[in-house]
């Protein structure tokens, strides 16, 4: 092994075409990575996450982040019903009173990455929200009581 590898990291070769590799440089130097390597590594981390969300079954965290118009009658309440609904996969909340009658909400949650897009979806589709996305990692919470069956 290469001294300049570090142990368990192993060294690939890609090829890009010009352009492309331009843009990776530039983003690269305005993110503030350390090297392409470390940008490649999180982009692709990144994608085996979402292949691993469909593949369904992997119990992920992540967060449920929406915005919606306050003002769409029981709005809020469908929101918070489906939250309970879903206790098992519902940690936690926070919700910010943003301008123009917006709130943005932030869901933690943690499950099954099919379980949890399943209930994003039902939430992202509710009359009155704006905008939405589940973000999820492989990482998971470790459980501070089990809930009783």
């Amino acid at each position: 092994m290469s001294a300049c590898l570090k142990p368990g990291v192993s060294r690939i070769s890609v090829s890009l075409p010009e352009p492309l590799l331009r843009q990776l440089d530039d983003m690269v130097s305005m993110r503030g990575f350390e090297s392409r390597s470390q940008a490649i590594a999180e982009m692709v981390n990144k994608q085996l996450v979402e292949h691993q969300q469909r593949l369904g079954e992997e119990v992920m965290a992540g967060t449920i982040t929406l915005v919606y118009d306050h003002s769409t009658p029981g709005l809020q309440k469908q929101l918070a019903d489906l939250q309970h609904q879903y206790l098992s996969e519902v940690i936690s909340s926070l919700h910010v009173h943003l301008m123009h009658a917006h709130t943005m909400e932030v869901i933690l949650v943690q499950g099954p990455g099919a379980r949890l897009q399943f209930i994003a979806d039902k939430m992202l589709t509710s009359r009155g929200v704006i905008t939405g996305r589940l973000q999820v990692t492989t990482a998971i919470i470790p459980p501070v009581h089990p809930l009783p069956e």
